[in-house]
């Protein structure tokens, strides 16, 4: 008997984590420091959640099906925005709007690949694009990355077959935080368009990037559309993670075959938190600096604070937008260590081995941290706590 296809995969990760939570008490003077998800907690502004309570109250056909790949004058202010933004042209008949990032993952993944193909994944991964894959019947290629947590272009050449359908890139990136220079981008860019492969690039993050100005150019080459396809979240940038909105920026090629896949699952994207992110997107760019500039400050607390866990035998893979990658200096894989720190530490974060294959010994020595949710003064308590641990400490021989 055949598995099901939901079966070929692995738990959610997240939901994982939280049952770790089960039964463990947290004293008054040291409450549970969760750092295991990169959603925000705090509600959008005031001024969008009125923005929402008055179309839901005044707006029916908020209340409606609308168009499958989205409201047309979000789909417009995208297309405008990110013309402006990468110094491309980008028409609004090129982007689709989405219920959340990952489904924009999994509409451009169903539109460009079939049973069997592969698609190759920078290791560390975000978990739920290889869950994907995985329940797509789509072969995960992994590609590791360096010390410096950047794909080689090299290495990915050499592992295109002719089953290969894509390559993907998260930047900034999730699970590691690092930032890929705008010409690394450029060198898997041209070697996607070289070899017939699209390029996936993830930018859910974009908005918390430290770099000034577009982070890449693929843009501004007319053909653009026949390699790239872009992805994007409104939930990070306007805390709208319950109304489920991304976008996906392809050619009209790939939103003619992604529309059948999202015609059959949600029929179309929420309309409140379209209208949501419309009004943002034209309204709250001050607002959003200054979400971008906290951001920036809590990585630059986690930089200054590493110092204390260096001299333990900890590193700093990667920091940036909303996550740290911590390697650590203990015997217990991570696995092992990310449970015991909820009990011994009140701290609740996730193992390297669920951004990696289970064959990849080097998820056992890695662990991340997503500070959304934690300010300066928590990032402080936070490296106190992993500071004062004792654990017994990893040989050499187990840290290679």
């Amino acid at each position: 008997m055949s598995r099901s296809r939901t079966a070929t995969t692995f738990s959610p990760p997240v939901m994982e984590a939280r049952r770790w939570l089960e039964g463990a008490v947290f004293p008054a003077g040291r409450p549970l420091i969760n750092v295991s998800q990169a959603a925000p907690v705090e509600p959008p502004p005031e001024a969008l959640r009125q923005v929402i309570a008055e179309a839901a109250l005044h707006d029916s056909q908020a209340h409606l099906y609308g168009p499958v790949l989205g409201r047309d004058d979000l789909r417009q202010e995208v297309a405008s925005q990110w013309s402006a933004a990468y110094g491309g042209e980008i028409g609004a008949s090129q982007v689709g709007i989405t219920s959340g990032c990952n489904q924009a993952f999994c509409a451009t993944i169903t539109a460009i690949c079939g049973e069997g193909d592969e698609v190759i994944l920078p290791v560390p991964w975000y978990f739920n694009h290889k869950m994907w894959l995985d329940m797509a019947g789509v072969r995960a290629v992994p590609l590791q990355t360096g010390a410096d947590m950047l794909p080689d272009p090299a290495a990915a050449r050499a592992l295109i077959t002719p089953a290969t359908r894509a390559i993907v890139l998260v930047t900034p990136n999730n699970p590691g935080g690092v930032e890929y220079p705008a010409a690394l981008v450029r060198q898997i860019y041209d070697l996607a368009r070289e070899t017939g492969l699209r390029l996936i690039v993830d930018e859910t993050y974009r908005d918390f990037d430290a770099r000034s100005g577009a982070p890449h150019d693929l843009f501004q080459d007319a053909d653009w559309h026949q390699t790239l396809v872009q992805l994007y979240s409104f939930s990070k940038a306007y805390r709208l993670t319950g109304h489920r909105v991304g976008a996906m920026v392809a050619g009209r090629a790939v939103l003619a075959e992604a529309e059948k896949f999202l015609d059959t699952v949600t029929i179309c994207p929420n309309q409140l938190g379209q209208i949501a992110a419309l009004w943002g997107m034209r309204n709250l760019g001050q607002w959003l600096a200054g979400e971008r500039d906290e951001i920036l400050d809590r990585r630059a607390a986690i930089e200054a604070a590493m110092p204390l866990l260096t001299a333990q035998g900890w590193q700093l893979a990667g920091c940036g937008a909303y996550f740290a990658y911590l390697r650590h200096p203990y015997a217990q894989p991570s696995h092992e260590l990310a449970p015991k720190l909820v009990r011994e530490a009140g701290v609740l974060l996730l193992p390297g081995t669920m951004f990696r294959p289970a064959d990849d010994p080097r998820g056992a020595r890695e662990l991340r941290v997503a500070f959304a949710n934690v300010d300066r003064d928590g990032i402080g308590g936070l490296f106190q706590r992993l500071a004062g641990l004792r654990w017994p400490l990893a040989t050499d021989v187990d840290r290679a």
